[in-house]
């Protein structure tokens, strides 16, 4: 196991603790993102897109509006519209006009990519397993750590 240290060949020590764990945690969170990211090239997906076809499948048969895509995804600095779009483009969503409000953009996944995202549930396990150096409890204890770093 290497330690942040070693990973980021760090020659001088870091300033004090919470400095060093601001970096492991940037650094890890990098790895998972990148471990993600070979996962989901091979479905053609960038992370941003799963996590939008994931939000709608949650929703789903019900349209969500690009607004409240953009408030539930992981990555916050993400171009929502842009997003959409790419998928509209694969044939993995669809767009509509809300009935509603006609300003408003409803976003809907389509059985296309309902079947997409079970493909890629086949390979959860894999998925899981960026993480398993660690036991059940080990990641209790750092989901409740990691709550409580954002509390």
């Amino acid at each position: 196991m290497k330690s942040i240290e070693e990973a980021i060949q760090q020659l001088h020590g870091f300033r004090n603790p919470y400095h060093k764990a601001t970096v492991n945690l940037i650094y890890s969170g990098r790895w998972i993102i990148n471990m993600h990211n070979e996962l989901f090239n091979q479905f053609r997906l960038t992370i941003q897109q799963y996590n939008v076809l994931r939000i709608l499948k949650g929703q789903y048969p019900h349209a969500l509006t690009v607004k409240l895509i953009q408030i539930r995804m992981l990555d916050k600095a993400s171009d929502a519209s842009r997003v959409v779009e790419g998928l509209r483009k694969k044939g993995l969503v669809e767009r509509g006009l809300n009935a509603k409000d006609r300003r408003r953009v409803d976003v809907i996944i389509t059985q296309k990519g309902i079947y997409l995202l079970n493909s890629i549930e086949e390979r959860s396990a894999e998925m899981d397993s960026f993480l398993s150096n660690l036991n059940k409890v080990e990641i209790q204890t750092l989901n409740t750590l990691l709550d409580k770093i954002r509390s």
